[in-house]
């Protein structure tokens, strides 16, 4: 996850829209989309700025706090039509060359957010040539290249961060690679002896310590995760990529009523809604809620197919396999997310996919991986031993 401050948004990778033949639902019941609520101040600031910006188009720093605030609301909201509108904000400088630098920032933001990783690293790359100097841009490549599984490339620019950003930044860029390459031990460490230390935007600090909770977590340290996402929260109760993660390690917890009081009002963005479900599956008394969170997740999933968008991949395989039960399309769907994204969360989804499905194929892709890495995973213990 990228900190605001640095990124203006998180690596919480949201999919986009591949445009094709019309959709026309096939009933009443199918979703089409969800509008946000226009009394969120983050969103009437944003119509506030795209009327501003309305009067004078080609004004590339207005376009740039449209864009800005649109990628903000789509990491807050999970809605990837505020992509397109961040998108639509910098289309006079899509595909220029020599548009400012801000710009190609954010255009390769938008781009990573929309699964083109790709082109984000051509803007990022060309960027860079120009001004090696823009730490921003390094940040944001390190990132995309560390989602995609290109780990050396990854460390080399973390490590060239070093000397040109607060301490905090580098530790944690650099943990990021380091917790996910074979030595979580140390990435658990250095986070923990930085984040001791006074200092550090809020954001980054947010970041700092989702990431040190989720290797924590990993490593199967119960109670220096909790410590970690804790944290996180007391500075940020409304970071729904944060929310994502210690719901995850709740679940794994087997802390459902927690998971509930988390995510009660986490309902509009469709993974976090997920976390909800499977908590509500595994309690009783919430059955009724289950159900229609099913429904309307199934519900969710089906109009983003329709619509040929691939939404959510990893959270529509992870719904296929823990609420619906079926293997094998979770299979297929853990399959097309990896070849997309290589996170921790997209190999554990197809590893977990590959086991319900007893997919040996499936299997040694994981267990390759794991191997190549030195990736270390408690929950993975199995697929570690190529089993």
């Amino acid at each position: 996850m990228l900190p605001a401050v640095l990124a203006l948004c998180a690596t919480l990778v949201l999919a986009g829209t591949a445009h094709g033949a019309a959709f026309v639902p096939a009933g009443d019941g199918v979703v089409l989309e969800r509008l946000p609520s226009r009394s969120d101040p983050a969103i009437a600031e944003l119509r506030r700025q795209q009327r501003a910006l309305a009067l004078s188009e080609r004004d590339p720093r207005r376009a740039s706090l449209v864009a800005q605030r649109a990628i903000q609301a789509a990491r807050a909201s999970g809605d990837p039509r505020f992509l397109g509108q961040a998108q639509a904000a910098l289309m006079p400088w899509w595909n220029d060359d020599d548009a400012p630098a801000y710009v190609v920032t954010l255009r390769a933001t938008i781009k990573q957010s929309l699964h083109d990783f790709p082109g984000a690293l051509r803007d990022l790359d060309k960027l860079i040539a120009r001004d090696s100097g823009n730490v921003q841009a390094v940040l944001t490549r390190a990132t995309i290249l560390s989602v995609t599984g290109r780990y050396d490339e990854a460390r080399r620019d973390c490590a060239s961060l070093a000397p040109r950003v607060d301490a905090l930044v580098a530790t944690t860029c650099m943990a990021g690679v380091t917790g996910a390459t074979g030595d979580a031990d140390t990435a658990a460490r250095l986070l923990d002896d930085a984040l001791a230390t006074a200092g550090g935007a809020a954001d980054v600090r947010v970041w700092s310590e989702t990431l040190a909770g989720e290797i924590a977590g990993r490593r199967g340290d119960a109670a220096s995760a909790e410590k970690h996402f804790v944290r996180a929260l007391a500075s940020d109760a409304t970071d729904a990529y944060l929310k994502g993660a210690y719901a995850d390690f709740l679940l794994e917890q087997r802390r459902f009523a927690t998971v509930l009081a988390l995510l009660a009002n986490e309902t509009r963005n469709d993974a976090l809604l997920l976390r909800l479900a499977l908590a509500e599956k595994q309690l009783p008394d919430h059955a009724q809620a289950f159900a229609r969170h099913r429904d309307e997740l199934a519900a969710r999933f089906e109009a983003a197919r329709r619509r040929r968008d691939s939404l959510h991949l990893r959270e529509e395989a992870r719904f296929v396999l823990e609420i619906e039960g079926d293997a094998r399309r979770a299979l297929a769907l853990a399959r097309a997310n990896w070849n997309m994204q290589r996170e921790p969360a997209d190999l554990r989804i197809l590893a977990a996919a590959a086991e319900a499905a007893n997919d040996t194929s499936a299997r040694s892709v994981v267990a390759a991986w794991i191997a190549s890495t030195g990736y270390r995973d408690v929950a993975l213990a199995p697929a570690r031993k190529g089993n």
